[in-house]
C-alpha cells in the first residue's frame, strides 16, 4: 500500500489556508497548515512535507526566510516548494529563484494568487510530486 504524500501549506490568509486544505485532502493527501513562516519551518522540519506551499508574505517570518532556514537542514535542501503569493516580478521571487539554483531544486515554482485557480495549483502539486 502507497503512503499518503504530505503536504505543508504555510499561507498566513486562513481562507486561502482553508480552501487548499479541504481540497488537498479531498485528493487524498495528508495535510499540515501553518500561518506564518516559523510555524512553518517548525512543521516542516518535524514532519519532512513531500511539498511545501509557501506565501512570500507572512507575520512572524516570511517564506523568503523560511526557505532559507529549510536549505540550511540537509532534508530541507530537497524539499519541494511552490511560492504562493501576491507579489508578482520583484526582487523577492527573484531571490527565492536564486535559493532553488543554490540547492539544485529540479525547478522553482510559483504563482501569483489572484491568477491562478486552486484546481491549478493541485495539477502543479501531482506534477511535482509525480502522482
Amino acid at each position: 500500500m502507497e503512503t499518503k504524500k504530505i503536504i505543508l501549506i504555510t499561507e498566513d490568509d486562513s481562507s486561502l489556508r482553508g480552501a487548499l486544505h479541504q481540497k488537498l485532502v479531498s485528493e487524498g493527501f495528508d495535510v499540515f497548515e501553518a500561518k506564518n513562516g516559523s510555524e512553518g519551518l517548525e512543521i516542516a522540519l518535524r514532519e519532512h512535507p513531500d511539498l511545501i506551499l509557501i506565501d512570500i508574505l507572512m507575520p512572524k517570518m516570511n517564506g523568503l526566510d523560511m526557505l532559507k532556514k529549510l536549505c540550511e537542514d540537509e532534508w530541507g535542501k530537497n524539499v519541494h516548494f511552490i511560492i504562493l503569493t501576491n507579489i508578482s516580478g520583484t526582487e523577492e521571487i527573484s531571490e527565492a529563484m536564486k535559493l532553488a539554483q543554490v540547492n539544485k531544486h529540479e525547478s522553482f515554482e510559483y504563482f501569483v494568487k489572484s491568477n491562478i485557480k486552486i484546481e491549478e495549483v493541485i495539477e502543479k502539486i501531482k506534477q511535482k510530486l509525480g502522482v
